[in-house]
């Protein structure tokens, strides 16, 4: 049996899908248990992360960080799409745009916003995703807003008609909307060119490997441990006896007040045992690592 299990920080080549790297990595492992967290649209490059073997049960625990990204807006023309995939809808003049306009209007989209999510996207409307019903004519469809945080938005060059970016942002938000709004904002219309996400969470560029560096060879060199997925978890340390309960699903007393709702538990000899929850005075197994005999 493979028992070929951790964390990979993957670069992922543009015109690739997310579903696509995933099925490479699984022919390159050997492995059918592959998962990654954070999809990234074919258009899109950089930091996606993928659980493999045992890993992908904690997979949950990869999404929901704040992203980082590299975009470039094309100004004067709008898309169905939001980016450089779709059809050009509508184009108007940009040229007389200045820096100082560009700011003011970035402005507004710095802190806490309502987004509208883009048409052609997974999420889905009566079960259906937005992109299978925009794609059957249906473009009516209720896109109801959704609250997002921008960290940051930085001009990083203005060349027109290209607009770079840099934008610190929270977990759901879509860069494409962004770059929609802002182009509305400025009254010329915008779509993305191109988008490079620099990191999710604490894993970024610096760690990910190129995809089509991968071989059956070399994959284990890149492997992260599975307890890399719940590094941002606080860890708790457990006696033998303790760690032997937990491992078993027993519920343990907590010796002190709980520090956190969910931890991430290690054994007497720092072997880690999995991620419990404090619950009624008590630690409780949510999802634990057995050593394989």
């Amino acid at each position: 049996m493979n028992d070929l299990s951790g964390i990979l920080c993957v670069d992922k080549p543009l015109g690739m899908t997310s579903h696509d790297v995933v099925g490479r990595v699984r022919r390159v492992a050997g492995l059918r248990r592959v998962g990654h967290a954070g999809t990234l649209d074919p258009l899109a490059t950089g930091v996606l992360l993928l659980a493999l073997g045992r890993a992908a049960r904690l997979i949950e625990y990869l999404v929901g960080h704040d992203k980082v990204y590299e975009t470039t807006v094309r100004l004067g023309q709008t898309t169905a799409t939001y980016d450089a995939e779709g059809n050009v809808l509508e184009e108007r003049p940009f040229t007389h745009l200045i820096l100082p306009q560009i700011e003011k209007a970035l402005a507004q989209f710095r802190g806490n916003i309502l987004q509208q999510p883009p048409l052609y996207s997974a999420i889905k409307q009566g079960g259906q995703p937005l992109y299978k019903l925009a794609r059957q004519g249906k473009t009516e469809v209720e896109r109801p807003y959704r609250p997002v945080t921008i960290h940051e938005l930085t001009l990083l060059s203005w060349e027109p008609p290209l607009l770079s970016l840099r934008i610190g942002c929270s977990s759901g938000t879509y860069i494409r909307s962004l770059g929609y709004e802002l182009g509305e904002a400025l009254g010329c219309g915008g779509h993305l060119s191109s988008l490079r996400r620099l990191a999710v969470g604490d894993f970024g560029l610096e760690t990910a490997v190129p995809l089509d560096t991968l071989t059956p060879d070399n994959i284990t060199n890149y492997l992260l441990p599975p307890e890399t997925a719940v590094r941002h978890l606080p860890r708790l340390d457990l006696p033998e006896t303790a760690a032997a309960d937990i491992l078993q699903g027993k519920p343990i007393p907590q010796e002190s007040e709980p520090f956190a709702e969910l931890v991430r538990a290690y054994g007497p000899n720092g072997e880690f045992l999995g991620v419990v929850a404090a619950e009624d005075d008590q630690w409780r197994a949510r999802k634990m690592f057995p050593a394989i005999p």
